[in-house]
């Protein structure tokens, strides 16, 4: 018979080779970027691959609730009855109950575009099926909202959940989340060029050599794969009478620049619906249903109003639609796109800002003729350059939706338009605005961020954890006489004082109590600076920097919440810290791998 103790001890090895593979593994995978870009790979594939099950599974949701034609979206009906629309409401309160089954309420739900911000591209793959679900229920009940926000999450998630178990470097793990969320975004179009820059400008907030060949690779993959399950590229029959000459880029410019403050409006709009809905004192649950009973009006003037937009799009462009048309479509699609994430339904404005670019810029060409009194530039053209420059503001991303541009018209002369137009409107809103509306909604619940740049690393160097601790302050009720012999000269820089309460009283300078004409028996607290600009634990070190610049001095009091003493920060040393942690984001941005 065996002995139990050898069968123990075999299996004790076994597990210890097994981890050292494991681990010679991943060691291999870090230092290889052949074998990082197959890595890529793979992950673009998966993101591919759940897009066509994501947008599969909101397109059967929309079929089966509004018993849609064969074929057909939601936004391509052209008359929805009022039975059917009572799914909106109906939409609202799935959602809800979907949220507390989830507790998607008490979770801290991170996106790509954070993640990859200020958490070096950690994800959570349960939050984000909670983030997808909650995306493919508010569009499948037929909410003014696109689903790429779903396919960009899953996309990045994968990425992270695989990164951190290969215990990727930072730098590397952000790269493939952003490879994971371009290629969603490349698989949802068919256009791998506009999904690479996608995760470049939205999600990784750089374009770095050492990224380029795995992102691009994960974007071909996912597009490669969404072709093989059956989805279809972004095509856009951009046939016209007029070719686009140059000096058309001045006008497309000013279309540019009006899709900008429309923008800024659009988003303005629906945070100050969500803020003006929660100061009601409605119940968090009955939001979203209230949403849906809010939209029905409106998809009765226009259908075309509900869901992302995509037969919607294809249909103005080619009909060819009047004025008072384009006029009442825009409306009542951005007052459905505000309702629908103002009431709490989940989802993005990709599809949506795309949708509503085209209507902008058909009414510019249209308006333009009737001031004239001759075509200025084709409705077409305008269309899908407004397109492009609307989604701009919104989203973010020049480059990204001028290649989107490109790869559904294959029109090389339209598409430099488009870069003029996308330019201007990402300039004007960065200067007005400073946001795109994933980062806005992220100032709204307090962060500062303003693009997917990592300053996650700025945020965990608090004040906190470079202050040198500050056992006991010294007494202000002391005199400089008995200061003097306390501190001499030589034996340390500043003081800080407290008073009998142990609250915080100000920084001497141990030379200024030495100086010529001073009353041996005076207070050495009339000699402390320092009282107004202090410091809390949480800060982090831009916010350490500015109030060292606004106080002019070496060294800043660390306070609790009661004003109690907790350390002292010098200017020298975090400003040596910022330089030595920027340099080391550097190094793993374009170092060797």
């Amino acid at each position: 018979m065996t002995d139990p103790r050898r069968i123990l001890v075999a299996q004790i090895i076994t597990r210890r080779r097994a981890r050292l593979l494991v681990r010679d593994f991943r060691g291999w995978l870090r230092a290889s970027e052949a074998s990082f870009i197959v890595l890529a790979i793979g992950i673009g594939g998966a993101a591919g691959l759940l897009s066509v099950v994501l947008g599969a599974l909101a397109r059967t949701l929309q079929h089966l609730l509004f018993a849609l034609p064969p074929n057909t979206r939601l936004s391509g009906v052209a008359d929805l009855g009022l039975p059917s629309l009572i799914v909106l409401p109906l939409g609202g309160l799935v959602f809800t109950a979907f949220g507390y089954a989830t507790r998607a309420r008490k979770r801290r739900l991170v996106d790509a575009v954070e993640a990859n911000a200020l958490h070096g591209g950690r994800m959570s793959l349960l939050d984000s099926l909670v983030i997808s679900g909650q995306t493919v229920l508010s569009n499948g009940f037929g909410a003014s909202v696109g689903l790429e926000a779903a396919y960009a999450q899953m996309g990045g998630a994968v990425a992270s959940v695989l990164g951190g178990w290969l215990k990727l470097r930072r730098a590397d793990q952000r790269t493939l989340v952003g490879a994971g969320t371009g290629a969603a975004i490349a698989a949802a179009f068919g256009a791998p060029l506009a999904g690479a820059f996608y995760a470049f400008e939205i999600v990784i907030g750089a374009y770095t050599p050492s990224a380029i060949a795995p992102v691009a690779a994960a974007a071909l993959a996912g597009a490669l794969v969404a072709q093989t399950f059956g989805q279809q590229p972004y095509l856009i029959d951009a046939a016209s009478s007029v070719s686009v000459e140059t000096h058309h880029y001045l006008i497309y410019a000013g279309l540019g620049a009006i899709c900008a403050l429309l923008g800024i409006v659009l988003m303005r709009a629906v945070a100050l619906v969500e803020r003006g809905t929660r100061r009601t004192g409605m119940p968090e649950w009955a939001r979203p249903a209230l949403g849906g009973l809010l939209l029905i009006p409106i998809a009765i003037v226009s259908p075309q109003s509900l869901s992302a937009g995509h037969d919607a799009l294809h249909a103005d462009l080619a009909i060819g639609a009047s004025l008072g048309f384009i006029l009442i479509v825009l409306f009542a699609k951005s007052a459905a796109s505000i309702v629908s994430l103002g009431f709490g339904f989940r989802g993005g404005l990709f599809f949506a800002s795309l949708f509503l670019g085209t209507l902008i810029g058909h009414l510019f060409a249209e308006s333009l003729t009737l001031m004239v009194g001759h075509p200025v530039v084709d409705p077409r053209n305008a269309a899908l350059v407004g397109m492009a420059a609307f989604a701009v503001a919104v989203v973010g991303g020049p480059m990204t939706m001028a290649m989107l541009v490109l790869q559904a018209t294959h029109d090389f002369s339209l598409t430099g338009a488009v870069i003029a137009a996308s330019l201007v409107s990402s300039t004007i809103v960065r200067e007005l605005f400073g946001y795109s509306f994933s980062t806005w909604r992220l100032h709204l619940r307090g962060e500062t961020i303003k693009s997917a740049r990592d300053v996650g690393w700025v945020k965990t160097l608090t004040a906190g954890r470079m202050m040198r601790k500050e056992t006991k302050p010294t007494p202000a009720s002391m005199s400089i006489a008995e200061f003097r012999r306390t501190f001499p000269l030589g034996s340390t820089s500043r003081v800080v004082l407290a008073n009998a309460q142990d609250v915080y009283a100000g920084i001497v300078v141990v030379p200024a109590a030495y100086a010529e004409g001073l009353d041996p028996n005076a207070s050495v607290a009339t000699l402390a600076s320092g009282h107004d600009v202090v410091l809390t634990p949480d800060m982090d070190i831009a916010a350490v920097m500015t109030n060292f610049d606004e106080a002019r001095t070496d060294e800043l009091a660390v306070l609790s919440a009661d004003r109690h003493v907790l350390g002292v920060v010098s200017e020298t040393y975090v400003r040596r810290r910022y330089t030595e942690e920027l340099e080391k984001a550097q190094r793993e941005l374009f170092g060797e791998r």
